[in-house]
């Protein structure tokens, strides 16, 4: 009954990809970022789309959005177009982006260094959200 019980893990060598399981990677192919397809599956969760320019300004600005950001996007859009907004300013803590309501479309992101001095025009409302 005094005998120790020595459980070894098995030795496990390199694992090939299974065929037709995508394999993760940082940069695809066409230069696409993990980050870039991360957002795009976040969007089409939260039934909230990003233009090219929009995920272009994401990008550059490096505006992350977790899915925390994503669920208080999709709750401004809702609110807004509940009042009948067609293209909004959205500010959060630290970024402003404007949306399409009709299309659920983010249309450009701005960081929070680039709000100094900038005119948003051809909106209709604005959407302040607290975290």
């Amino acid at each position: 009954m005094n005998e120790k019980l020595v459980i070894r893990p098995p030795q496990i060598g390199p694992v090939a990809p299974s065929p037709g399981k995508p394999v993760v990677k940082t940069e695809t192919e066409n230069g696409t970022r993990f980050e870039t397809i991360f957002q795009q599956q976040l969007a089409e969760q939260s039934g909230i789309k990003f233009s090219a320019h929009a995920m272009k300004r994401l990008e550059t600005r490096q505006i992350a959005l977790g899915s925390q950001e994503m669920a208080l996007l999709k709750d401004a859009v809702n609110k807004a177009e509940a009042k009948g907004a067609k293209e909004s300013l959205i500010l959060m803590d630290q970024m402003a982006l404007v949306v399409s309501i009709k299309n659920r479309t983010v249309i450009t992101a701005v960081d929070e260094s680039s709000l100094k001095d900038n005119v948003f025009t051809n909106i209709d409302s604005a959407v302040i959200v607290k975290q």
